[in-house]
Formats: structure tokens, sequence, C-alpha cells
């Protein structure tokens, strides 16, 4: 059996241990970003089947259409909107789902936090030019870390606040705020409040139809001048266009950013790289070795279990006929 893996950036997937279980496969790797669909299937054609890392590539109607040969997608973690799953089912491609962990992405929303708060990348940089002590940076005990989503991230990040000394305060829906009261945090009475005392402010939500766009420029504009806005979830969870103008104007001063709008971002003039109060890094939430054991081993158990004709954890099971 053929199987492809496109989008392999860092080389990383054949250092894997997990890499292993594929002996006795055709496995084939890319490691540059592909979008053109001509070159999509051209890429794919012999493929048996597809192993994604995350939201990577995007698996079309028009994409399955001149993939005959192709009977499984099997996703590292779980499937987002980048795959279109009833078209998928149309052409009898199953689609195999994975796990995931929150540890990852929840220690890079700390350093990032850190790292943002203490203004560590200009005075490293200063440093590298010869200057000694450019800027002064701010703790976080005794101020208020606001957190919109509960769930596995923002539960860890909420305890790794408190342990910092920082007052946790959580918005979403009324079962996180009630969650959220019973492991000793307090709740936002009003999303309002939310975004008006939140001195560090870092969004854990899942990106759907409900969620896309939900902070807007008028949520943004409400925060402190010197409060720090972090997105390690998706970029379009914020309506698009509002974070860069609410920066632009002072309020919230400050943003750390892991996602972004269009990935892989190349161009160096791209808007939040352009900005000296905006920290990026690119989208490295879950780019960690013991993750990508975790998420790539089961995406590969998942292969051989669907060749060996037992397959397990297909999301679709109305394309296996």
């Amino acid at each position: 059996m053929k199987i492809i893996i496109p989008d392999d950036y860092q080389h990383a997937v054949q250092t894997l241990e997990c890499f292993r279980l594929l002996d006795g496969f055709d496995v084939e790797i890319y490691h540059d970003t592909v979008t053109d669909i001509d070159e999509l299937a051209r890429r794919f054609a012999g493929a048996d089947a597809l192993v994604l890392t995350r939201e990577r590539t995007r698996i079309t109607e028009d994409l399955l259409a001149r993939l005959p040969r192709l009977k499984l997608i099997s996703q590292t973690g779980k499937v987002a909107g980048h795959v279109d799953v009833a078209a998928c089912t149309r052409h009898n491609v199953a689609i195999t789902e994975g796990v995931g962990s929150p540890v990852a992405t929840a220690e890079l929303t700390w350093a990032l936090i850190m790292a943002a708060m203490r203004k560590l990348v200009p005075a490293v940089n200063g440093m590298r030019a010869g200057h000694w002590q450019t800027n002064i940076g701010d703790r976080l005990e005794g101020k208020t870390l606001g957190i919109w989503g509960y769930g596995k991230i923002g539960r860890r990040v909420a305890r790794y606040g408190a342990a910092f000394g920082m007052d946790v305060l959580v918005w979403g829906s009324e079962d996180s705020r009630r969650q959220a009261k019973a492991d000793g945090f307090e709740a936002a009475p009003d999303r309002h409040a939310f975004f008006e005392q939140s001195d560090v402010l870092s969004l854990h939500l899942r990106l759907k139809p409900a969620t896309t766009g939900l902070v807007r420029y008028a949520d943004l504009t409400q925060m402190k001048p010197s409060a720090l806005f972090v997105n390690t979830s998706r970029a379009a969870l914020v309506e698009p266009g509002a974070l860069q103008r609410a920066l632009s104007e002072g309020r919230p001063g400050r943003a750390a950013l892991d996602v972004f709008e269009q990935e892989p971002v190349y161009d160096t003039n791209y808007w939040a790289l352009t900005m000296p109060n905006v920290l990026c890094t690119p989208h490295l939430g879950y780019v960690e070795t013991c993750s990508y054991e975790l998420y790539f081993g089961a995406a590969f158990r998942n292969v051989i279990s669907f060749f060996s004709g037992k397959p397990e954890n297909v999301l679709n099971p109305e394309a296996l006929g």
C-alpha cells in the first residue's frame, strides 16, 4: 500500500520512533507546502492513504474527484474544516481520527505569556546587538489572567496562572463557568467585564461555525492599554482585521500569537511580524517530540488497522460501504 505524508516541514516524521510502525508500507513524504490542486492531485495520485498533519492540507471535493485510488485519510488529531467529510464519504474515502494532548499547547501558551510580559525577545536581541537592559518588563503576580474556554488546555493554563500568583477569571459556556467556580476560580459576570478586567487574556476555544469570528473589535477595545492578548487556538476565532486594528489603536497594548489567518506565514511583511508589540511563533503549540509521537503514532496505527481489515476510529463509517 502507498502511504503519502504531506507537509512535513521539519523533516521530523522519519525521526520518530513511531515511524517504524509503517515498515512494510511504501511511504512517500513531502516537506514543502503546496496549495495548487493540480500539483496536489499529481502528488497524491498513487496514494492508497494520506496521513495528514493537523490542518496543513485541504481535502476538497475537486481534489478527491481526481484521486480514485485513495481509500483512507488518517488524520493526526481531530478533523476540522480542512477536510470535506461529506465529499470523502461520497467518494468512499474513510477518515480516521487520532488523539491529542493538552500539555504541549498549554506549556507553549505559558511560555508566550512569560516572554511577552517580560519582553524577552527584544531584550535578547538587544544584547546580541551589544546593548544592555534595553527595556523593562512586567511581572505576573497580582495580575488577572482571563481564560476564554475552560477545556483541557484552559484548565492547565488556569493552574499555571494560579501557581504564579495570578487571579484567574474564566469566561465561556455556562458549564465552563460552573466548573471554573468548582475549581476555585472566578467566573466573569459578563463578557464586557471579562475583557475589561483581564491583564492577560488567553483564548482556548475550538474553531467551529459558532465560534468563528467570536472575538470582535468591540471586545478588544475594552481591554487595558497594558493588557496582553494571547491566541494559541485558531486565528479565525477573531473577527478578520479586528486584532490588527485594536493593537494599532493601543487596546490591547500587546499580543502573543501562535496561529494566523493563512499558514504557513513566509511573508516577512505580514502585519503581525511588522508590529513591535506582537510576539509571533510559527504554530508551535503541538510541535514537540512527545506530541508528535502521540499524534503520528495514533495515525499510523489507524492505517495499519484499516488495511488489516479491522478499521478503528472511523469518523465516517458510511464510506466503508
